[in-house]
C-alpha cells in the first residue's frame, strides 16, 4: 500500500576506476664516460692555449670534430704510433689513413684538409718576404710538404727579382726512389713565369735526405740550362723524414 512517500532508490557506492600509474620517468642518460674528458681538454686548450697540449690530445681535440660521439683518445694514439708523429699523420695518404682501425673516408679527409690548411699558412708567409732571407720559414714548408711523401717528388720554387715566391709547382713525380725531371722543363716554366732564380726541392722517401750521385747529375744539368738564361739557382733542397740536406751547405752548388 502506498503511504505517500517519495520512494528513494539506493545505489550500493561504486569505487571509481583509479587513473592507470603513469610510467616512470626515465632516468637521466649518464654522460659517456669521455665526456669530462673531453670538456677538460678543451677547458685547458681555451685557457692555457692550444700549444699547452701534447700532440695527441691536440690531434683529439680535432678527432672530436670528425667523430663527435666515441672516445677518439686511443684512435689518437693509434694514428701517433702508426706514422711516427703528427707530421706524419697529416702527411699521410688517405689510403695509408684508412687502413687505421677507426678511420673512415671522413676522418681521411678532414685529416688531409687539416694538412692542406697548414701548408697555405706557410705559402702565405714565404710569399710575403725574400726566401732566401727566411730560411727557418722556408724549411719548415718544404719538410711539411714532402717528408713524408710515399713517392719521389720534385718540385721548383719560382722567385722573382726580389727572391719572393711566385710559384710552387711540381715537374716530377714518380716511384720511392726515383723522380724525372727534365732540365729544358725546369728552364721553359721559369721563363714563362718572368723567374729570375729558382730553388730545387725533392724528397727521399726512405727518410735519408743524403743526396745521392744521380741528384747531383740532375742538379747540375739544371744549373746549366739555366745559366744561359741568367737564371739563378740559389740552392736544391732534399728532404727527409730524417732532415733537410742543403747543396749550398754541403758545397755542392
Amino acid at each position: 500500500m502506498h503511504d505517500g512517500s517519495l520512494g528513494l532508490f539506493r545505489f550500493d557506492p561504486v569505487e571509481s576506476a583509479a587513473p592507470p600509474a603513469a610510467p616512470p620517468e626515465p632516468e637521466d642518460k649518464a654522460p659517456a664516460h669521455y665526456q669530462g674528458h673531453r670538456d677538460r681538454l678543451r677547458l685547458r686548450a681555451r685557457r692555457a692555449g692550444p700549444a699547452s697540449l701534447p700532440d695527441y690530445e691536440l690531434l683529439e681535440l680535432f678527432l672530436y670534430r670528425s667523430i663527435p660521439r666515441a672516445d677518439v683518445k686511443p684512435l689518437a694514439k693509434a694514428l701517433l704510433a702508426r706514422f711516427g708523429g703528427l707530421a706524419g699523420v697529416l702527411g699521410a695518404a688517405i689510403a695509408d689513413l684508412r687502413q687505421v682501425a677507426g678511420v673512415g673516408e671522413a676522418v681521411a679527409l678532414d685529416l688531409k684538409l687539416m694538412r692542406e690548411a697548414a701548408l697555405r699558412m706557410g705559402r702565405e708567409t714565404l710569399g710575403r718576404r725574400p726566401l732566401i732571407s727566411s730560411w727557418s720559414a722556408l724549411i719548415a714548408y718544404v719538410r711539411a710538404e714532402l717528408a713524408h711523401e710515399a713517392k719521389e717528388q720534385f718540385r721548383v720554387l719560382f722567385l722573382d727579382k726580389k727572391n719572393q715566391l711566385i710559384a710552387d709547382e711540381q715537374l716530377g713525380s714518380g716511384t720511392v726512389d726515383h723522380a724525372p725531371v727534365y732540365p729544358r722543363e725546369v728552364a721553359r716554366r721559369a721563363l714563362e713565369l718572368s723567374s729570375s732564380a729558382v730553388i730545387l726541392l725533392h724528397n727521399h722517401p726512405s727518410g735519408d735526405p743524403a743526396p745521392s750521385p744521380a741528384d747531383i747529375d740532375m742538379t747540375r744539368q739544371i744549373v746549366d740550362a739555366l745559366r744561359p738564361l741568367r737564371i739563378a739557382v740559389h740552392d736544391h733542397l732534399v728532404v727527409g723524414r730524417d732532415g733537410v740536406a742543403s747543396f749550398k751547405a754541403l758545397a755542392l752548388l
